[in-house]
Order: C-alpha cells, then structure tokens, then sequence
C-alpha cells in the first residue's frame, strides 16, 4: 500500500472515491498512510440510494431500472464522480456486503468496481466468496489497489 501510494505521489496522480458496501474502507485505507493528503482528492459514502441520486447524480431511473448494485449504477457514479474531482483516477464501488441483502441474481458478495483513468472507464464485476461482510469489504479494496495499476 505504501508502495502506491509513493508512486501516486512521484507521479502527481489523485485519486477521488466514491462508496457504498465498503463504507469509506478504501478511502481509509488509503489516507492511513503518510503523505496521502498530497495524492487523495475527495472520498464520499454514498450508502443509499438517495446519496448516490443527490450527492454523486445518479439517475433515479437507473436506479428502479436496474437497481443500485449494476454495472450502470457504478458507471454513473464513477463517471458523476471525476466531474466533481476532476482527480486522475476515479473509483466507485457498490454491492452486496452481507451477509444478509442477496438474492439469487445479485448474491451477497457482488460487487462492481468502477474505476476512471482520464477518458477511459472501466467497471468489473466481482463476485467474492466469502458471506462475511468484512472479508468481501476488505477484498473489494485490495481487488481496487491491483486495479489501479
């Protein structure tokens, strides 16, 4: 983790955040190290579905369409995300943390990774193993470190 984060910097790259069933993890973990405050931009929780509508304008229709946890949520929220940064990289990251809120089609331990560099977006879906919430959180954010690079 370190290591990115020196990299980030040597680099001047920032990097904003956008969350919903990590809960800020990701955005902890980066600002754990010293020296973040000069790479990380903004980090937001947008946990329900009304913070994904008003704070990150995710369309509601998106929403009753296809529901929070999809690759077109994420999208928007990434995308919604680098307009209000402006920062060098973008992520978002909604799912199914559990253990209980899965269902046959979208299973506890789904999650989409959203993930800006500049002009190219990209969204990968996850499907963890684990039913335990913190171990599918902590696994969404080590999955985000690799995808940076």
């Amino acid at each position: 983790m370190k290591s990115i984060i020196k990299l980030l910097i040597r680099k001047k790259i920032k990097i904003s955040t956008a969350e919903s069933c990590t809960g800020g993890l990701l955005a902890s973990t980066i600002t754990s190290i010293s020296g973040a405050s000069k790479i990380f931009s903004l980090g937001l929780v947008t946990y329900s579905n009304q913070a994904k509508v008003k704070i990150l304008k995710v369309n509601k229709n998106i929403i009753k369409k296809y529901g929070a946890v999809s690759h077109e949520c994420c999208y928007a929220m990434v995308n919604n995300l680098s307009k209000m940064s402006k920062a060098n990289i973008n992520i978002s990251i909604t799912g199914i943390a559990g253990p209980g809120g899965g269902t046959i089609k979208k299973p506890v331990g789904l999650v989409y990774i959203g993930v800006k560099k500049g002009n190219k977006t990209q969204i990968i879906k996850c499907l963890f193993k684990s039913k335990k919430r913190n171990s599918i959180q902590k696994a969404t954010v080590k999955k985000v470190l690799k995808l940076i690079f």
